[in-house]
């Protein structure tokens, strides 16, 4: 399209701008080298006076151009971001130029969704050295984004994301933990935990295909810091490991302490992934809609990977994810999302620059990205804990759960100024709905006043085959039409395509 053609000639500029800078500065290197050379051929009187006209010459001319060489470095690698409320009716639209890096375009996503903003429609261009991606975000209600200091924020933080990484436990413990799940499992983690005298101050659970990954940032209880006792880690690692192992799972039962921990939601992809959740049978039938589709695009020796599903929080973060973790590099994207559903579409290619070259390969990627997305698809009930921290307090909840034979699907755990701030998504001990009765006992046992419920809507129906065929053609139809709208737009026929 026109949107194509005007990156590509973009592109092709930075490349020219880039080897003439190269160039420029090689041969004025070379030529005050050649310089030095003819003085140093000289003697007598004749060195003494090109000795001091070289040395006066070079140093004229080489911390300039080493200042303005430095400066451009500085730009290729700094991105430079637009943020534009006026060209989009119903949302706003970022726009980030970039140099092309390995993970820029997971940074970027990462950075919006840690803002709790919404992608509601993106176009990603990747060729020869430059990115450029379009992001259309609102906040989670809805609207357009109007604080001042979110969208400094937002340009800060996506201005250094090549500098930016990764997340800083100091003054913490990060252990992780993969194995089985049950009902009253992560009961006996914190109670062991507990036991041991560890303060729990932040932690992150999600369960898939009857496997359970937690991250789970501890402070000793007696001081407030980070666990250094190499013999408590031991003693810790080896009375969870006993947990997780239960009666049939002493193999893939494990535990670890971490040193620095990237980002924690993708780190607990990478634990899921390495334990082929995305590999076993569901423990229940899933109850929600979900296409994908790998092919082949000879001409442009890519892979088009297409994504069809209902619409939810961070769900571009988990598909990019997931690609860059499988060691896949996204050169262009279309994201759109509609009331009725999210449609993605992603060319890829291996980090060497290969498609997708087998059907079992294939098969791996849609096994994998369904996976991701499955992860943090939440079913059942959300119950919001709000309650004055003190020790022991999760190992309490955690036990009211499991007597009341709930089961915790996923659960994310901080504390701020001494408040508990826990959110907890739970079925039945057999994956259902649980009775509101049950609910309320709990509610009265942990206390009323603390623990909100909040009803959460399946994910999506389950539907047929020749609904599901017939939504696979509604994917190409509607990516047609994204096509068709950005080309109408950029010639000028339209005035949005929001």
């Amino acid at each position: 399209g026109c949107r194509e053609r005007k990156w590509k000639k973009r592109c092709i500029f930075h490349d020219d701008l880039v080897d003439k800078a190269n160039n420029f500065f090689k041969s004025v290197c070379f030529s005050l080298s050649f310089f030095h050379s003819i003085k140093s051929f000289f003697s007598g009187g004749i060195d003494s006076f090109a000795g001091g006209i070289t040395e006066n010459m070079m140093q004229m001319y080489r911390r300039p151009i080493l200042e303005e060489y430095e400066k451009l470095v500085v730009r290729m690698n700094t991105p430079r971001v637009m943020i534009d409320n006026a060209g989009c009716v119903n949302a706003t639209r970022i726009m980030i130029d970039s140099a092309k890096k390995d993970g820029i375009l997971l940074d970027a996503v990462q950075v919006l969704t840690d803002l709790n903003l919404s992608i509601k429609k993106g176009y990603v261009s990747s060729d020869g050295r430059w990115n450029m991606d379009v992001f259309h975000v609102t906040n989670l209600d809805g609207s357009k984004l109007t604080d001042d200091s979110i969208i400094n924020c937002i340009e800060q933080s996506l201005g250094t994301i090549h500098r930016t990484r990764s997340k800083s436990i100091d003054g913490m413990t990060a252990l992780e933990l993969t194995g089985t799940d049950r009902v009253g499992l992560l009961s006996e983690v914190f109670a062991v935990l507990s036991d041991l005298n560890c303060d729990v101050v932040e932690s992150k659970v999600w369960t898939h295909n009857g496997r359970i990954a937690a991250l789970i940032y501890l402070k000793d209880c007696d001081s407030g810091f980070s666990i250094e006792d190499s013999q408590k880690i031991d003693r810790i690692e080896a009375r969870l490991r006993n947990v997780l192992k239960g009666d049939n799972d002493i193999r893939s039962a494990k535990t670890s302490v971490s040193v620095a921990v990237t980002h924690t939601e993708r780190r607990l992809h990478q634990m899921m992934f390495a334990d082929r959740d995305y590999d076993r049978t569901p423990i229940a039938k899933t109850q929600h809609s979900l296409l994908v589709s790998v092919q082949n695009c000879l001409e442009k020796e890519y892979s088009v990977v297409n994504i069809q599903c209902k619409d939810r929080p961070k769900l571009l973060f988990d598909v990019v994810c997931t690609l860059t973790d499988m060691q896949y590099v996204v050169f262009h994207a279309t994201i759109d999302t509609t009331e009725d559903g999210a449609y993605l579409e992603f060319f890829i290619r291996h980090i060497d620059g290969t498609p997708i070259s087998s059907e079992a390969e294939k098969q791996r990627v849609i096994l994998c990205l369904r996976g991701a997305i499955e992860r943090r698809a939440s079913e059942g009930v959300r119950l919001e804990l709000l309650k004055p921290d003190k020790p022991g307090l999760l190992a309490e909840v955690m036990r009211t759960f499991r007597e009341n034979a709930i089961n915790v699907m996923q659960a994310e755990i901080s504390t701020s100024m001494g408040m508990a701030l826990n959110v907890f998504y739970v079925t039945d001990a057999v994956g259902q709905a649980v009775d509101m009765k049950v609910i309320e006992s709990v509610r009265e046992r942990i206390g009323s006043g603390y623990l909100r419920v909040k009803e959460v809507a399946a994910y999506g129906k389950a539907g047929s085959e020749e609904e599901n065929r017939g939504s696979l053609g509604s994917a190409v139809l509607v990516s047609l039409g994204n096509l068709l709208r950005r080309n109408l737009y950029n010639l000028g026929l339209i005035k949005s395509y929001c």
